[in-house]
Parts: structure tokens; sequence; C-alpha cells
């Protein structure tokens, strides 16, 4: 690489002290990369400008939207847009595709550390750990017997998205003697039984689960998979919990079936609204477990979300294909072709 080429990374990923919250070491991506000069974005921004693609080859972006509008100016020298992370509904991917805009995303860090927090929510709700918490503080040491937890053996866990997160919560939860169902119309059979899984259809999953747990990308198929409907057939006394976004649930349904004690309770590390209205009855409900869209978040995982990123960019600005390529149709665009070797 001769020319230089600039790379924005978005400011929403420091943390109070300056410092990106992926830690300094995996920026050695970028600054071991000959040719490519890198800045912070001069301030935290909502979404993505045509300015900001018109000024960089790449943005490196955590939580900032990309409309289709950032990329629709002529003077637009955008190459690349790499998500931090697994989902990629901020970024308008069509828009990016028809502009010739390489999407990446970060998937392969993502399965172990989500499929953590998920499995963290089921042994939490099952032990009802932070109502006894609450017990505990609050001198209430007596109400002991009156909160008995949920053993696991013989009881069924539900997933609902069996793909590379599902599979790896649905083999970390053998351990526990579950039994384990999974629903996902892109994965088949054979695969979810090497982890000990049964695919199941969705009714037959809410009926007979003690834990449901979502974890599908959100998509227009996908928004509110979690309604009334699905609530209702759900086993009495089930759990819920959400690692995936917070669309996936119609939040009020969910209100509803923890109000009504059809369910015994949720765990939920992300929310329709984000920040999460302090307003919402689910904050003050005693069977509800909230964590604000981070549970997951450790150094190890920024650390390899953030290497795996940056990389995919180092990648394409020297004419390579990267390995997370969100839409591989983009691969077609002649502007793309124009400078990335070996399109797939």
């Amino acid at each position: 690489m001769t020319a230089t080429y600039r790379v924005g990374i978005t400011r929403d990923i420091l943390d109070s002290r300056g410092e990106p919250a992926f830690g300094r070491k995996a920026l050695a991506v970028l600054d071991d990369a000959p040719g490519i000069a890198w800045e912070y974005l001069p301030e935290v921004v909502r979404e993505l400008t045509p300015d900001h693609a018109a000024r960089y080859d790449a943005i490196y972006v955590n939580m900032a939207r990309t409309p289709g509008a950032a990329v629709a100016r002529a003077d637009c020298r955008l190459r690349v847009v790499a998500r931090h992370g697994v989902g990629y509904d901020s970024v308008d991917v069509p828009a990016m595709t028809k502009a010739g805009v390489i999407v990446t995303h970060t998937p392969m860090p993502m399965p172990r550390p989500v499929a953590t927090i998920a499995l963290t929510f089921i042994l939490a709700l099952a032990g009802k750990l932070m109502l006894k918490d609450r017990l505990t503080r609050t001198h209430r040491w007596d109400e002991r017997m009156d909160n008995m937890g949920m053993g696991l053996t013989g009881r069924t866990l539900g997933v609902i998205g069996a793909g590379r997160i599902g599979k790896e919560l649905l083999r970390m939860a053998r351990t526990f003697d579950l039994r384990l169902l999974a629903h996902d119309p892109y994965v088949n059979e054979v695969e979810l039984a090497y982890v000990g899984a049964r695919k199941v259809d969705r009714a037959t999953l809410l009926r007979e689960s003690d834990f449901v747990v979502t974890i599908p990308l959100l998509n227009e198929e996908t928004r509110h998979l979690m309604g009334e409907s699905e609530f209702a057939h759900m086993k009495p006394g089930a759990y819920f919990i959400n690692v995936s976004r917070g669309p996936v649930v119609d939040e009020a349904a969910l209100i509803a079936a923890l109000r009504s004690g059809h369910l015994a309770g949720a765990a939920l590390d992300v929310f329709e609204q984000e920040p999460v209205d302090p307003a919402n009855p689910l904050l003050a409900m005693d069977n509800v477990i909230v964590t604000p869209h981070s549970l997951c978040w450790t150094d190890e995982c920024f650390h390899n979300m953030a290497v795996t990123g940056l990389t995919s960019i180092v990648h394409t600005l020297g004419g390579r294909v990267p390995e997370f390529v969100v839409d591989r149709a983009v691969l077609h665009h002649p502007r793309v072709r124009a400078w990335c070797a070996g399109q797939a």
C-alpha cells in the first residue's frame, strides 16, 4: 500500500478515561499496518453522516447507526464499515451494498461470552439469586423457606435461534443435565443433535420449556418474535431470557405475562428502548433481572472483537476480501471489484 488510508473509530467505544474499552493492544492491528492513519471521530455521534463517509476510507463502528444517507453523496470515499459486534441491525446493509461499501461484523468472538451470560441468567433465575441477595441485605433472613429455587436436573431448556451462540449455549448447558430443545429454521437436525439438542417447532419449544432463551439476529422476520400469543403458550411458571436484541420481544406482552403470574420471571440484557426508560415496569419487578446490554462485555471479549474487526479493515484497505462480510453480494459491485482482489 503506497497510499495513505484514513480510518475513523467512533468515540462511543471509549471509556470514561478516554481509553478504548477493548484495550490498547488491539490498536496494534492498525498501528502495524503500512499506509494507514487512524483517529477517533472528533465527537460522539448517534449516526454516521455523508461528511464521515467523505473523510474516511474505513470506519470502525460501535453503537452509532449507519444509514443509507451516509453513503449517498458523490464524494463518498468509504470502503468498509466494520461493526464492533455480531449484530448489524444498526447498519443499512442494502444501502451499503448498493453503494459498494463492505459491511463486516465480528461473529467468532461472541458465542462463548453471550452463551455464558445466557447460562448465568438461567442459574440466577433458577436459584432466585437476586431476590435472595435482597433478602439478605434487607434483613429478611426468615423468608428463605418461602423462596425455594428450581433444580435444573431434568428441566427443559429451549433455545430460539440456534446459530453459533445458540449451539454454544446448548453445548454448555449439557453439564447441568437439562433436556435441550432448539428452534431455528436455518439449522439442521444433525447439527443440533451433535450438541445434544432436539430440533422442534416453536410451539413445542414454548409449551415444553422451563427456560426459553431467545438469541436470533434482529430483522423484520424476528421483530416481536415473542409477543402475547407466544408468552401465553409458554409453560406456566417458566422463565424467559433475552440476550439477542430488545425488539425481538414485545415488552408490553412480556410485562403482562409477568404481572399475571403466568411466567415465573425473566432476565433481559436488552430492551426495546435503549437506554431503558427509568419508568419501565420491568425495572421494578423483583422476579426480573436486568443488565444494560453489556453483561457479556469482558476484556477478553472486547479485545477479540476489536482484533477481528480492525483486521477486516486492514484486509479491505489492502485489497483483500475480509473474512466476515455481512452481504457478500457487495463483492461483485464494480466499485469493490476495482480495489478488492479475490472476490467471492
